[in-house]
């Protein structure tokens, strides 16, 4: 029994127990013989009772033990004694990346690259010594105080050789790539599928493939398309959206080559955030020679000091984080620690890393108020977050009658969304069912989803209301998705008897999403345990651009908990669009502008820029050679488009 003031191998003095695994359990301990903190990993017993489970442990501690980064939690010591089995780590004081998204979250672009370039250094640094992590997930990424980013937990990490590589023992399943789920070949690139489901996470605040087992989850990431990360986040820039969507291509072969190519486009997603510049080969050209645009030395570094630049976080953040902020983070005493930030990659890399981490002070900031928040809360010293009551139960109660309920434990008409159906069942203004059920506890920054037997049209005294609501609960219901999509309907039939089918076996309707928008209906859906795998779209003359046209199963059928739906969302009425390619001339970089798209930016040398769908058949382009580039300049040239 490991209790506080126990000496491991005479150095190591238990301080507390910090974390418990499903294989081993995690303790804060004092090293007395260099005087520092560290984390002791210990083998659960019933592992250590397995030989080959042993054996395997200490040979991949060893392999992750040669691993030196500062965007990964070292290991300084394996060892055993008593038939006990330990790894002693660097000690992060900090919180995970999932406990961080939890409490804000969706993070902002900035601030979800900033992470994902740490993390992906981290990565990059296992894979040159031929390591692959094969668990990337946010419970293994940890945000220090200071905010540095560090990749944690090799535990089922496996040295990368010339022989096949199998996910015998597989990672969450939820960051899990199609190979590890279906126990195939896995390389460096299923660490870059799992790096994108967890950038998925921190834009959208949810994953994009969920279900009751294992399993179910599995076969989703084997079989299914992911809801564009854009429906939970619409501000999230194209760069970065199809960035996600090309780690997580379900072909390794559609993925990025390397862990370093995904983050050069990273930087260049800092640089042009809005810019198409991301490149996702097409199933039917898999197989064929495909020509690689290489980035030259000269344009890696233009790129990184452009990007570094870019990621000094500006008035994005909320005001109410800002007053924590000092300038006393961002002294010369700071800028002047070349020795900790020495790279061999050169003087840029080594600036881009002290700019990556001044803006984790940003994060680490925010930490420290959470984590005091956190403790604050448990003790009874704080109070902060909003009230939460009591559900109580409305359904099979009229809808005013409800209402009136509701209001009286304290919600309001921003609290509650009302949806319609038709129902034979039941008279017309009868609540069938509530988003949350009797007896958990709702907060008052939530949105209660009731959904109400008839017409909207026959209940326009409420309908106003409701709309109101859905209008003012948009930004909450996003990041509140997830703890409702939890919750069990509440469904009672109309002679009031209590309804005793099981949740596995429970039946919902499905509401009409006709007319929403995609990140609307697929709320709805979500509230209704019915879930959205994939959307198409097409053009309508009488559907507005991003909303929902038809849905693959017809309003008020009564289907299974967790059904999948289809969506087919509208691209508006047919326009013709216009694609262009602009080429530097020049043997130097030079910038460009567009009068037409009042757009301007730069060009690589021997590089270009691809505009896709301008409605413009021809525009205006001024190209301009950098100082000291041969060449005059180009003023107003007309271009025209090459039609879709």
């Amino acid at each position: 029994m490991i209790t506080q003031g126990v000496f491991i191998a005479d150095r190591y003095e238990v301080i507390d127990k910090v974390g418990a695994g499903g294989m081993s359990d995690v303790y804060r301990a004092k090293d007395h013989i260099l005087g520092r903190e560290v984390a002791i990993k210990i083998l659960k017993q019933e592992f250590s009772e397995d030989a080959t489970f042993v054996a395997k442990f200490r040979t991949e501690a060893q392999s992750a033990a040669g691993l030196e980064h500062p965007n990964i939690v070292n290991i300084y010591d394996v060892g055993s004694e008593n038939g006990m089995y330990f790894i002693v780590m660097e000690y992060v004081e900090g919180i995970t990346l999932k406990t961080y998204i939890e409490k804000k979250g969706q993070l902002n672009f900035k601030e979800a690259i900033s992470i994902a370039i740490q993390v992906g250094r981290g990565i990059e640094a296992a894979h040159q010594k031929g390591i692959i992590h094969r668990d990337i997930k946010p419970q293994n990424i940890i945000i220090s105080t200071e905010g540095k980013v560090k990749v944690t937990d090799f535990g089922i990490a496996r040295a990368a050789s010339s022989n096949t590589i199998h996910a015998d023992v597989m990672g969450s399943v939820h960051y899990s790539s199609p190979e590890q789920a279906r126990n195939g070949f896995v390389d460096g690139k299923s660490d870059i599928y799992s790096l994108g489901i967890v950038m998925y996470e921190m834009v959208t605040g949810r994953v994009p493939f969920d279900g009751d087992n294992t399993v179910a989850i599995a076969i989703q990431h084997l079989q299914e398309e992911m809801v564009a990360p854009s429906a939970y986040a619409p501000d999230l820039p194209i760069s970065l959206e199809k960035i996600i969507l090309k780690a997580t291509m379900k072909s390794p072969d559609r993925r990025y080559p390397t862990i370093s190519d995904m983050l050069m486009d990273l930087k260049k997603a800092l640089v042009s955030p809005n810019e198409d510049f991301v490149q996702i080969m097409e199933a039917s050209d898999l197989g064929k020679t495909q020509v690689m645009s290489r980035i030259t030395p000269e344009q890696e570094e233009s790129i990184t000091k452009k990007a570094a630049q870019a990621l000094i976080f500006d008035d994005e953040y909320d005001d109410d984080e800002e007053e924590y902020y000092d300038d006393e983070y961002y002294d010369d005493e700071y800028y002047d620690d070349d020795e900790y930030y020495d790279d061999e990659d050169g003087e840029d890399d080594s600036r881009m890393d002290k700019i990556i981490t001044i803006s984790g002070i940003v994060a680490g900031i925010a930490i420290v108020v959470i984590l005091v928040a956190i403790l604050g809360t448990h003790i009874g010293v704080f109070k902060f977050g909003s009230k939460k009551v009591t559900m109580i139960n409305v359904v099979g109660t009229q809808l005013e009658e409800a209402e009136t309920e509701l209001k009286g434990i304290g919600l309001d008409d921003d609290n509650i969304l009302v949806s319609y159906e038709d129902s034979d069942d039941y008279e017309d203004g009868v609540v069938l069912s509530q988003s949350t059920k009797e007896g958990d506890e709702f907060s008052l920054n939530d949105t209660l989803r009731l959904t109400v037997s008839g017409e909207e049209e026959k209940n326009s005294s409420t309908s106003s209301d409701s709309s109101s609501s859905q209008s003012n609960s948009d930004t909450s219901s996003n990041t509140t998705s997830e703890s409702t999509n939890n919750t069990t309907e509440t469904t009672t039939p109309a002679t009031g008897t209590e309804n005793t089918t099981s949740d596995a076996d429970a039946t919902v309707a499905v509401p009409s999403v006709v007319g929403l928008t995609q990140a609307e209906a697929t709320t709805v859906l979500d509230a209704k345990n019915i879930v959205v795998t994939s959307t198409s779209s097409d053009y309508s003359d009488t559907v507005p651009t991003g909303q929902v046209i038809s849905q693959s199963i017809a309003p008020g059928e009564m289907v299974a908990a967790n059904t999948t739906i289809t969506l087919v969302i509208s691209k508006g009425a047919k326009t013709t669009t216009y694609n262009y390619t602009i080429a530097n001339p020049y043997e130097g970089e030079c910038t460009y502008s567009i009068a037409e798209l009042n757009k301007s930016g730069s060009i690589p040398k021997s590089g270009a820029i691809n505009i896709s769908d301008v409605t413009k058949a021809e525009l205006t382009v001024s190209l301009t050679p950098a100082e000291g580039v041969p060449g005059d300049p180009i003023v107003n040239q007309v271009v025209q488009g090459t039609a879709n």
